[in-house]
């Protein structure tokens, strides 16, 4: 077993996004690890369902809170509730957001604000209204406290029919990036978390299929990666999930930007990249 320098035990984490693949991986995790959590998304029942999982298993108490963060007010909503329920957040997993598929010509422009509302104005709503208790919690709990973001190897660089999502997940690790360098005296765990394809439904939200991809990332492989980052006593600014999106991403910041925008537009001609 590694070593385990992230101990949260004591503490409250909220995941958003948790119903299922990825959210409800942290959430498991950090349940394992001692953590109470909140768990929010759309879908009450699979946020209830999880809650009881954990409970038995952990012994972990969870705060279920259903909501949709792309709507207007909901990050507000949702820390009104936790403050009117006395929740103090020690470890926030911004985990909630999805992607869309296809020129930007083509593209539904109310679902293209949904998709900006969530991944970059609700994470970062959230972020900063929760950010005083993260240090809070990081000064009483040291080595317990986090802010996880989840990008993407999509944020690397330009991904034609995903413009806008991968233009999310860009600012989704300059943000998180820049945070931990305002947070690096504090002892708060900051990190951004770039998987590439994982095998949840991410693909069938964004309206392709996964056949196209040999090699998905399990949510395990994207566990193992976040809190490897974690339990580091140095956190990184980010960390990517397999050794081969870890590689391309290397490359295509060594690359001339046209030539990294024509592969991956051909790459991305039969589906998505994660």
């Amino acid at each position: 077993m590694r070593n385990r320098v992230f101990n949260p035990i004591g503490t409250v984490a909220l995941v958003t996004g948790a119903s299922s693949g990825l959210g409800a991986g942290f959430a498991r995790e950090l349940a394992e690890r001692g953590a109470d959590l909140v768990l929010t998304a759309r879908r009450q029942d699979r946020l209830e369902g999880l809650a009881v999982e954990l409970a038995e298993k952990y012994g972990t108490v969870s705060t279920v809170i259903p909501l949709d963060l792309a709507a207007p007010g909901a990050v507000a909503e949702l820390v009104a509730d936790l403050h009117t329920r006395g929740i103090t957040v020690g470890t926030l997993v911004n985990n909630a957001g999805f992607a869309t598929y296809g020129t930007l010509a083509d593209s539904d422009p109310v679902r293209l604000s949904e998709e900006v509302s969530l991944n970059v104005t609700a994470l970062t709503a959230l972020t900063r209204a929760l950010l005083p208790d993260l240090l809070q919690a990081s000064r009483a709990h040291p080595a317990g406290a986090a802010l996880v973001n989840l990008a993407s190897t999509a944020a690397f660089q330009p991904v034609p029919k995903m413009a806008v999502y991968a233009a999310t997940k860009a600012y989704v690790l300059s943000f998180t990036e820049a945070l931990w360098y305002e947070t690096r005296q504090s002892g708060l765990k900051v990190t951004a978390i770039c998987p590439g394809p994982v095998d949840t439904e991410f693909f069938e939200v964004a309206g392709r299929s996964a056949d196209s991809y040999r090699d998905l990332l399990t949510v395990a492989d994207v566990m193992r990666t976040t809190f490897t980052a974690l339990d580091r006593a140095s956190t990184p600014p980010h960390a990517v999930s397999g050794l081969r999106n870890s590689v391309f991403a290397q490359v295509a910041g060594r690359l001339p930007h046209r030539t990294v925008v024509t592969v991956v537009g051909r790459m991305n001609r039969s589906g998505p990249t994660a």
